[in-house]
């Protein structure tokens, strides 16, 4: 007797309209040894693959996506395949862990969704994200201070001294900081005016920045095809006049952060299975 086949879930990697996506079937997606495969949902197209119940049900989930190695091949892997989709065909990244019981459920899902989808279709076809970031150089820590020389008999001048050089360095600071933040705003706005559609992201702590710098401006920009050069001309010319700052840019992306087709943040359970609701 055949032993029956192992539950699966349906896991979505995006929405796409279009275009010729059979290639996608050569990815490994989450390497579950299933296809990467389209679902037909009326005028939309699921990239979706076959993953095990066993190892993607909502409390397998949770573990997995606790888990920090494992959740940075999840996330690439999604990635990848978005990645590889939105090179064919306008794609809407889905979140990482979107998980249907089947099938017919996922259909169910894109079909209540439909119009925002073709929405964020229709805004984002012809259209690739870029990413720019601004730091200010922090330079070296200052050399600690000197402790005053003992005041004269006649009165705390050494003191009244020290306290003046500590205001004139936070003043100077604070100007830094000031000058750096007008830059930014000139990078954004120069940027901005090439681009259809603009967000700011919470910039980096320093734990991702290191101690010798600040970010300052995190922001994502939806840019026509065919604007690349201008777009890199711009900040090069930026970076010639803003020496306050270290300008960097990153792209063209599958358009994650203006795409969103009303999945962001779903928790899907009333089909059983929950979403992380996170993007890579």
């Amino acid at each position: 007797m055949t032993p029956p086949e192992a539950p699966t879930l349906t896991y979505a990697f995006a929405v796409c309209r279009g275009g010729a996506l059979t290639a996608l079937a050569a990815l490994p997606g989450l390497g579950t040894g299933a296809p990467v495969r389209t679902l037909a949902a009326g005028p939309l197209t699921a990239v979706v693959q076959d993953v095990p119940a066993a190892g993607f049900g909502e409390e397998a989930l949770r573990r997995r996506l606790s888990d920090r190695d494992e959740l940075e091949r999840c996330a690439r892997a999604h990635h990848t395949v978005i990645t590889a989709a939105s090179a064919l065909a306008p794609t809407v990244p889905l979140p990482l862990a979107t998980l249907y019981l089947d099938d017919g459920r996922a259909r169910e899902a894109l079909g209540e969704r439909e119009t925002s989808l073709l929405t964020a279709l229709d805004r984002i076809t012809g259209r690739a994200e870029w990413g720019v970031k601004v730091y200010a150089p922090t330079g070296p820590p200052p050399a600690p201070e000197a402790a005053p020389e003992a005041a004269p008999a006649d009165g705390p001048a050494g003191g009244r001294a020290y306290l003046d050089r500590v205001r004139t360095r936070q003043r100077s600071r604070e100007q830094h900081h000031t000058l750096t933040l007008r830059a930014a705003e000139r990078v954004d706005t120069a940027v901005r005016s090439l681009a259809v559609a603009a967000r700011r992201l919470r910039p980096h702590g320093v734990e991702v920045t290191g101690k010798h710098r600040t970010h300052v401006l995190n922001a994502a920009y939806l840019l026509d095809l065919g604007r690349e050069r201008e777009l890199r001309a711009a900040l090069a010319s930026l970076r010639r006049d803003e020496t306050d700052i270290q300008i960097e840019f990153s792209g063209p992306w599958a358009p994650y952060s203006f795409a969103d087709g009303g999945f962001a943040g779903e928790r899907i359970a009333d089909r059983g299975v929950a979403n992380g609701g996170m993007s890579p």
